[in-house]
């Protein structure tokens, strides 16, 4: 008889992909739930999983808030004893800590994963209580040295289609780019509203095209806008098929969400990645940093960000072969080895010795 596994996810798609995939990797092994708050639901097939809705306020002073989070652990048990959950995953969040609570009072083992370089609050918080907590690197910021041991490093969670990606390896842009927006699943207000002159500056200078993901609210704006300066380009929300424009990307600006930069890596594909500055800890900047000191890519703090830096990077960018040549062999190193049957063989190696 398979073991049942609860993956506990929401809120983003900085969340709910990595369940997905974490889905993928143990369905044929375990009998896997997922469960989510509304806000997750956004972000996955819902035809494709078993899910359970457990939604969870944003935690705060607010009494009505903890309320709800005493309810939504007291759904969490009901559901953990009716399946007879044996495992829970958590992908992290404060929408996962009903259902974190209700595995440490129902004895389920409990699995955390942290794909960022600075531990979040949630898993911080049940770090004493879980098996093992993946992560992709050792040197994770603000971790207790104490639950060291708890650490598995596995390569990044890539979506399936992405290992059917054709890897980049073109250094040469000559005086055609194109050029790859990408604002996450919160969508980017900033990347909307201030790449505008920046994108323009530079179709007076090279012949570019965008693909720029947007959200519901800006996207008239966003399309008279390049309608107007006469710049091709494509619009595009975050359920789209996004791998299918990093393949005809020749460079990407983005925010540095661990999924987002791990499947850029992955891809070979040249990015600049500006962090968005209010994240939990500030984990989107540390994970930009990680990769910009391995030479992988440019990296700008959005305090710093403005019109004419972005064009002079990016024109630099265009005209350094070398450079390219230098950030496509550092991506390489960092993913060779990441396949899908490696971590598949992994995740499940751990979860059945603890």
């Amino acid at each position: 008889m398979k073991k049942k596994i609860l993956i506990s996810t929401g809120g983003s798609g900085g969340h709910v992909v990595p369940a997905t995939i974490f889905y993928n990797h143990l369905k044929n092994d375990f009998e896997i739930y997922l469960s989510t708050d509304i806000r997750g639901l956004n972000f996955f097939n819902q035809n494709k999983f078993k899910y359970k809705i457990i939604n969870v306020p944003q935690i705060g002073k607010n009494l009505f808030n903890i309320f709800f989070l005493i309810t939504a652990t007291l759904k969490s048990i009901f559901f953990i004893k009716k399946k007879q959950i044996q495992i829970v995953i958590s992908t992290g969040g404060y929408m996962s800590l009903p259902v974190c609570i209700a595995a440490k009072i129902m004895k389920c083992k409990i699995f955390l994963y942290e794909p960022n370089f600075v531990i979040g609050k949630s898993n911080l918080l049940f770090l004493k209580y879980c098996n093992k907590i993946f992560c992709y690197n050792n040197d994770i910021k603000n971790y207790p040295e104490k639950y060291q041991k708890k650490i598995e490093v596995i390569n990044p969670l890539l979506r399936p289609e992405i290992y059917e990606e054709k890897k980049n390896l073109k250094t040469k842009f000559d005086n055609k780019i194109t050029l790859l927006i990408i604002g996450g699943s919160q969508g980017a207000e900033y990347f909307q509203n201030n790449l505008k002159d920046c994108i323009y500056q530079l179709s007076k200078k090279y012949l570019v095209k965008v693909f720029h993901q947007c959200s519901s609210e800006n996207f008239i704006d966003l399309e008279k806008f390049y309608i107007e300066k006469k710049i091709d380009y494509k619009l595009f929300k975050f359920d789209d098929s996004l791998q299918k424009l990093i393949r005809e990307a020749d460079l990407c600006i983005t925010r540095a969400g661990a999924s987002s930069l791990a499947e850029l890596i992955y891809l070979n594909k040249f990015f600049i990645t500006i962090p968005f500055p209010y994240s939990k800890d500030n984990h989107q900047f540390f994970n930009a940093s990680y990769y910009e000191k391995k030479n992988c890519c440019w990296l700008i703090e959005q305090k710093n960000m403005t019109n004419e830096n972005c064009v002079n990077l990016i024109s630099e960018i265009i005209n350094n072969q070398n450079n390219l040549e230098i950030k496509l062999k550092e991506m390489q190193k960092i993913s060779y080895q990441n396949n899908w049957n490696n971590i598949n063989k992994k995740i499940i190696k751990v979860i059945n010795e603890n």
